[in-house]
């Protein structure tokens, strides 16, 4: 009885652990998406997919609103996106995408999780040519036909659909994120994570002493406070 009680309560707060830091990076997305496109979630696709996406990861509505109105607080307009580009062993490549008010604190932070983790930092942009800019959504159970929501979705802008056990990632140039975000609410489906990510032009396969030497190097940078995506080479 001791032992069960222990788990569900490791269980819990682990649960906690991760909604501590995972709400605080969906609500940065949600600011920084009105910040750019207005507070209308009906007149900005990006506000609307990350709302949908924090919803999808069961953050509270109320936690949705005030990361919207604090777009605009003047707090907001020193929040910054900054990508920070790495490379780690056995020829990784890294893009580490911020969301901050201090460059300063962060950009010493990253520096310092590379630095004693195995990494190196690198100029930044030094990794453009190795990776595209792209509009990423991922839905949950798909049923339908993929033949022909591929077709309905070229016009969109859609690039590449990959399906698997009813998910699916639909990739197109990151022009297209609120052509394909509306298409996609048009025939509706349930966008389960909507969202602009470099993904690598090449990849590369590690083996399993391979990635866990590089794990903790990615887990420090994914748990930074500022720190909203971390996007890679590895296949």
């Amino acid at each position: 009885m001791g032992r069960a009680f222990e788990y569900r309560r490791a269980s819990k707060e682990a649960r906690w652990d991760k909604m501590s830091k995972l709400f605080p990076k969906l609500g940065k997305a949600i600011t920084i998406a009105a910040k750019e496109g207005g507070c209308d979630p009906d007149m900005n696709p990006k506000l609307r997919t990350a709302i949908m996406t924090a919803k999808a990861q069961n953050m509270p509505k109320d936690n949705i609103d005030a990361a919207i109105k604090r777009a605009n607080g003047k707090d907001s307009a020193d929040i910054k996106t900054i990508f920070y580009d790495g490379k780690a062993a056995h020829g990784t490549q890294i893009i580490v995408e911020t969301a901050t008010d201090n460059p300063t604190r962060t950009v010493a932070n990253i520096k310092a999780i590379f630095n004693k983790n195995g990494g190196e930092m690198l100029p930044s942009g030094s990794l453009n040519f190795m990776f595209a800019r792209k509009a990423v959504f991922c839905v949950d159970n798909y049923t339908g036909d993929i033949d022909e929501l591929e077709l309905g979705l070229i016009d969109a802008g859609l690039e590449d659909l990959q399906a698997q056990d009813n998910q699916l990632k639909i990739i197109g140039d990151y022009t297209s994120f609120g052509t394909l975000s509306n298409a996609l609410e048009a025939l509706n489906i349930q966008i389960k994570k909507g969202t602009l990510e470099y993904l690598p032009n090449t990849t590369i396969t590690l083996d399993d002493a391979q990635m866990s030497e590089l794990e903790k190097l990615l887990d420090k940078l994914e748990d930074d406070d500022d720190v909203q995506a971390v996007y890679t080479n590895i296949e």
